[in-house]
């Protein structure tokens, strides 16, 4: 029988298991090879670990191992089945183990490399903390040096005491040798030794301030070392000293004040810095550390900051003893002006009494010529006179007001008037003037010109009359013409009032009113002063002595109380000139046109009323006065007794007399109130009493009010005319009261 070198054909499953032995050989090999690169990389990263080279040898077991299984990749022969089945189960088990085992040293190493790099990087924090600590309490030293030295400096603003104080408390706190103080001299240019720690140098010694060294040390705001050697380093005596101790210079920041703006900080006016030198002892190995400098700084820094304060200060003493002296200028000023002020509110009411006594005597004993059988003529000559003493004492009112003009306390007296009888009457009472000088005055109103208006009459007549008279007064010689119509928004455009913005409204018109002359005329550099009170023009002061250059001046104030504008237009001398105004004026209501309390003048109910038998007693001090309000009394049918002073008053009243006429203005007595309160005091039943009256001269509202309080019935403003009595008794008797209009 033939021989056969032939293997039978396995059966299915062997076939399976080889398959399975193949691929778990090589997991193994796979296996064995990462573990000992895991190993060398723990080897690598583990500088600490003790057995390297226990690891080394037994990674090289598991290369060894891992070949063997990688050989049996190629020497696979055929085996029993039982073989089989074993060395199957074997290597499955083993290429498992091997890869969990793999992958548990995946996991494992990086734990491990993290335990000790965290416990490297303990120890090197560890070391870092403790060099931080080191440098706190270092710090912390600093820091208790540095308050310490900035409470003493800071305990006081003079700039001495400062100086000196930092200089021993850095020579106590860092054990120096020396220290000084180098201050730029007023020049600028050099510095001057001013203070020293230990008095060694006579101060006021002096360096350049362009040395090399000053530049470097003052272009730095750090602390410097110096040589020992430098100018502003050799205070200390060199005598029995082998070395010098090191030196270093800080400069020192100084607030200059040029002085103190309203509203904001004081300005630097240039940079300039103060030196300030420290020396260690001689002959010591000692040398300045980090945080010494830094304290040097820091102090440095809190020197400036209290000199600033004390420079802030030295120069708010200074502002306050100015403002102190300025103060008691000011209160010495205040105290004249309020002196000068009761002074002439004292002359201006002597003068308001003095001034309006013989215009009541003018005015009334006029009124009382004006009653008797006159000629024509001689009632138009009566009349105009008691039209020009009304219109005087207006004027004599307003120039004595003219502190209450100018400071703006004077008002309005609002009321309806009759517009154009109002210019009727100035010129009737401008015609018998402009006649003498022969010079022909006409008038034109326009026919939109409302008969009655809403404003202060008697302001506006004042204003017409100076404008007109002005105008007769400075020509010899022609026309005067006056136009008056309501100016419409294209006139009211004018270049002679840039700054006039009228204010339109229904309620309300603009009357402008133009006066023409034919007169001397004006310079045109002169027109300005026109409106200047107490200045002329120097040709019209050439031509006419007369006037104080108060008219134009008071009428610029009236038209600006009435909302309007007033200029002067002239080509010259000899060309005449033009005076132009405008003011604001109301419109009355259509239902309150013709009442009669709006038209004073045509309330005439009493013009014919007398009172006989009337006892009347009048107080007043002044003879003229006092027999002027007797006669206008006696006209009207009155029983009268006057006396002259307080005491003849008291004596005489008694319930016979029904009116008693008090003047206010009387010497002698405290006010008017101590004969009020007395005859009040007598009658102890107000009917019983009589009816009080008080002539004043005084328009301020002060005397009204205090009239008021008092009890006093009535109050007339003097002068006094016989109808202007009339209506005062009617009212006083009719109503127990009657205060005029001021």
């Amino acid at each position: 029988m033939a021989y056969c070198n032939c293997i039978e054909p396995p059966w299915p499953g062997d076939e399976l298991l080889m398959k399975y032995q193949y691929i778990s050989d090589f997991f193994i090999a796979l296996a064995y090879f990462s573990i000992p690169l895991e190993l060398i990389y723990f080897v690598k990263k583990s500088a600490v670990f003790p057995y390297r080279w226990v690891l080394v040898q037994f990674g090289a077991f598991i290369v060894l191992c891992g070949a063997t299984h990688l050989i049996s990749l190629w020497t696979f022969d055929a085996h029993t089945r039982n073989v089989e089945i074993v060395m199957t189960t074997a290597k499955v088990l083993t290429a498992v183990v091997s890869c969990v085992t793999a992958l548990m040293l995946v996991h494992i190493i990086p734990d491990l490399l993290s335990v000790k790099t965290r416990e490297l990087f303990l120890k090197n924090k560890a070391a870092e903390l403790d060099r931080e600590m080191g440098l706190i309490r270092t710090q912390e030293e600093t820091g208790r040096h540095v308050r310490m030295l900035t409470h003493e400096i800071r305990s006081t603003l003079d700039r001495h005491t400062i100086l000196k104080t930092t200089l021993v408390e850095l020579g106590r706190t860092l054990g120096l040798e020396e220290c000084a103080l180098w201050m730029p001299t007023r020049t600028g240019l050099e510095l001057q030794l001013s203070y020293t720690l230990r008095q060694q140098n006579p101060v006021g010694f002096t360096v350049p301030i362009q040395h090399p060294v000053i530049n470097q040390v003052f272009s730095s705001n750090r602390a410097i070392k110096i040589s020992p050697n430098c100018p502003v380093a050799r205070l200390r005596s060199l005598a029995g000293k082998y070395m010098l101790g090191e030196v270093v210079a800080v400069r020192v920041p100084l607030l200059h004040l040029s002085n103190f703006q309203i509203n904001d900080w004081p300005e630097l006016s240039t940079k300039r810095y103060a030196l300030m030198v420290l020396m260690l002892p001689s002959d010591s190995a000692r040398q300045w550390h980090i945080h010494e400098l830094e304290l040097v700084e820091v102090v440095a820094d809190q020197v400036a900051v209290a000199l600033s304060h004390a420079a802030i200060l030295e120069e708010s003493r200074r502002a306050r003893d100015l403002l102190m002296e300025q103060n008691v200028a000011l209160d010495l000023a205040r105290r004249d002006a309020e002196t000068a002020v009761r002074a002439r509110n004292d002359f201006l009411a002597v003068m308001n009494h003095e001034m309006r006594t013989p215009m009541h005597a003018i005015i009334a004993l006029s009124s009382l010529l004006q009653e008797t059988e006159l000629t024509p003529e001689q009632r138009l000559m009566v009349e105009t006179i008691l039209k020009s003493s009304n219109l005087l004492a207006t004027l004599i009112n307003d120039v004595l007001d003219l502190s209450r003009l100018e400071d703006g306390s004077l008002q309005l007296e609002i009321g309806t008037f009759n517009l154009h009888a109002v210019f009727r009457e100035v010129l009737n009472l401008i015609k018998p003037i402009a006649s003498i000088k022969k010079l022909f005055v006409s008038s034109s109103l326009s026919t939109d010109l409302p008969e009655l208006a809403v404003g202060d009459e008697k302001r506006l007549m004042q204003i017409m009359l100076n404008v007109v008279g002005n105008a007769v007064k400075f020509s010899k010689e022609g026309n005067i013409s006056v136009f008056a119509f309501v100016a419409k928004s294209e006139s009211l455009r004018d270049s002679h009032m840039p700054d006039f913005f009228p204010v339109h409204s229904d309620n309300h018109f603009y009357l402008r009113v133009q006066v023409k002359d034919s007169g001397s005329g004006i310079d045109p550099q002169d027109i300005p002063k026109l409106f200047t009170k107490f200045a002329q023009s120097k040709s019209l002061a050439a031509r006419n002595s007369g006037g104080s250059g108060l008219g134009l001046a008071i009428c610029k104030r009236f038209v600006n109380l009435m909302g309007g504008h007033i200029w002067v237009e002239s080509e010259g001398i000899g060309k005449g000139s033009t005076a132009v105004f405008i003011v604001k004026l109301g419109i009355p209501d259509s239902s309150n046109e013709y009442k009669l309390p709006f038209l004073p003048k045509m309330a005439v109910n009493h013009s014919q009323i007398n009172f006989p038998g009337l006892k009347v007693l009048v107080l007043d001090d002044n003879g003229v006065s006092r027999s002027v309000t007797k006669g206008l009394l006696l006209h009207l049918g009155c029983d009268v007794t006057t006396v002259r002073s307080a005491d003849d008053c008291l004596q005489a009243a008694s319930p016979e007399y029904k009116v008693v006429f008090l003047d206010l203005c009387m010497p002698g007595l405290d006010g008017h109130e101590a004969v009020i309160r007395r005859i009040r005091e007598r009658f102890t039943k107000r009917h019983e009493g009589p009816l009080l009256v008080a002539l004043t001269g005084n328009k301020d509202r002060l005397t009204k009010e205090n009239c008021l309080r008092v009890g006093i019935n009535g109050v007339i403003l003097k002068p006094v005319s016989v109808d202007k009595m009339r209506t005062v008794l009617s009212e006083v008797l009719e109503h127990s009261f009657r205060f005029e209009t001021y």
